[in-house]
């Protein structure tokens, strides 16, 4: 069976690692020419939009899936018109745009922030009226890790966030002042199997995800879970989706999801039974799908901008290093460390011993 993956990052270099045991080969469509998922299957390089890309990708593959959220539209309809895709376009539609996404939360019943769409100086002068300060303006696309956002705090930051971000469709959000960030990974196959990992609870650093703890027999699991089923059953998914989430005392409030296989669930390659990538591919392929229990006290570190020295990082106990080979350039994500100890103790030692690396 062949994979295609559209993307070439170190989510489809993972998938890969992950499926080669299973007996899997993979085909990447990606402009980079060091697209570093690229040794490890064939490398299409071309635009995501090349029709003639897309058109040798799905005739190479058995089934299609993507490893980020940014994909053309355009791309994953055009492919589901000529193989199958996992998950499917209104999947990726939804997550594609803020407002989509957060009026889909709303009408499962799921809590969000309060939000409203912007498309104009007037629009988020009310919008901020409405909402009060302070505030978050989103781009609606193309916003991730940080990137096409901004907070305003204080009614003079609405003319100068305008400035910066205006132009584009935009979202406003009310601030949430929450207690910790959380996600949930599930992962569903064609025929209705659901399973689920425990929660992460994540450190972001800059915007960007910094360290993830799976946090087991969490007290939020079970409302987790319940708000990432509504959303698979409503979008009839297919593969690996994570929300990410805000807890507030005993309220979950669901920030975004990602239609992918999520760095937050890292930690499971070396933590849980079966990782989110074979669980994925697993789901993609109709297969039956792994355990999801962690199997000891687990955790994941992000190296984001410049890469420690590799023996440094693998002299530590209970530590698992992940080069993806990019070159360092700051704010990418370079690779990550995965921490699976006896306990609670041994878990803290580690962590706190891989970020004085970074």
């Amino acid at each position: 069976m062949n994979i295609g993956i559209v993307g070439g990052g170190q989510l489809a270099r993972m998938l890969a690692l992950a499926g080669y045991p299973l007996g899997l080969r993979f085909t990447f469509l990606d402009p980079a020419p060091d697209a570093c998922a690229a040794p490890l299957g064939t490398h299409l390089q071309g635009e995501y939009d090349d029709e003639e890309m897309l058109k040798q990708l799905a005739a190479s593959s058995d089934v299609v899936t993507y490893e980020f959220e940014n994909v053309p539209e355009s791309a994953v309809i055009y492919l589901s018109e000529h193989t199958t895709v996992h998950p499917g376009a209104e999947a990726l539609a939804v997550a594609r745009d803020r407002l989509r996404e957060k009026s889909l939360f709303r009408e499962l019943g799921l809590d969000t922030p309060a939000f409203l769409p912007v498309d104009s100086l007037v629009e988020l002068q009310q919008a901020v009226s409405e909402i009060g300060l302070p505030a978050v303006l989103k781009t609606r696309t193309l916003g991730y890790d940080g990137k096409g956002q901004a907070v305003l705090r204080e009614p003079g930051d609405v003319a100068t966030v305008w400035e910066q971000l205006g132009g584009v469709p935009l979202i406003l959000e009310g601030f949430v002042t929450f207690d910790r960030e959380i996600s949930v990974i599930a992962v569903r196959r064609a025929s209705g199997e659901v399973r689920f990992y425990p929660v992460a609870e994540n450190t972001h650093r800059d915007g960007i995800l910094s360290v993830s703890r799976c946090r087991s027999a969490d007290a939020m699991q079970p409302q987790a879970e319940q708000y990432v089923r509504s959303v698979l059953e409503s979008l009839d998914y297919v593969g690996v989706l994570t929300l990410e989430l805000f807890q507030a005392g005993d309220r979950l409030l669901v920030n975004e999801m990602a239609p992918r296989v999520h760095n937050s669930g890292h930690w499971t390659i070396e933590g849980a039974a079966v990782s989110q990538f074979e669980n994925h591919l697993r789901a993609i392929l109709d297969l039956p799908l792994g355990e999801t229990r962690a199997v000891a006290h687990a955790a994941m570190v992000n190296f984001i901008g410049t890469m420690p020295a590799s023996a440094e990082v693998v002299s530590l106990v209970d530590v698992h290093l992940h080069d993806y080979g990019k070159l360092p350039r700051p704010g990418r994500k370079l690779g990550h460390a995965t921490v699976v100890a006896a306990d609670e103790r041994g878990l803290d030692v580690s962590i706190e011993a891989l970020l004085s690396l970074r």
